[in-house]
């Protein structure tokens, strides 16, 4: 049986470049934003993860069934529908954030916001770090 290869991967591409890459400037603007608010949250320097995600700090997992990687604590991406927040413990934890977020979508694992200016950003904030916190605690 062939080994799955991990196409998210840590790499050295400029996450600067990347996000002036960004088309629509109001999403580049937001994603300057969640740029700035994750960094001062995790206290990491942004990096690339794969060719679109920018991630901030890493943790090592290893499943069950043996498959084992590396992903960023938290990451973002600024997809074409929307701005792209990856809660790496699943988005199911959050309940009592997301009743006051505003107006999102989410998926298993994230979250999506079309614009900055639709949602609490303190309640942002703290959606944040207790998904930082408890990806910490889990996995230090």
């Amino acid at each position: 049986m062939a080994k799955y290869e991990l196409k998210t991967k840590l790499n050295d591409a400029s996450v600067k470049k990347f996000l002036k890459s960004v088309k629509d400037e109001k999403k580049q603007a937001d994603s300057f934003k969640v740029l700035d608010i994750m960094s001062e949250i995790t206290g990491e320097e942004p990096k690339m993860w794969g060719t679109s995600i920018v991630g901030f700090g890493s943790y090592h997992y290893k499943y069950e069934s043996g498959h084992e990687g590396d992903m960023p604590i938290i990451g973002f991406s600024p997809r074409k529908q929307s701005l792209t927040l990856y809660l790496m413990l699943g988005i199911s934890n959050y309940s009592e954030f997301l009743e006051k977020l505003g107006k999102h979508k989410t998926g298993k694992g994230c979250l999506y916001i079309n614009f900055l200016d639709e949602i609490n950003i303190p309640v942002l904030k703290s959606l944040i770090k207790k998904s930082v916190a408890t990806l910490k605690k889990k996995y230090k």
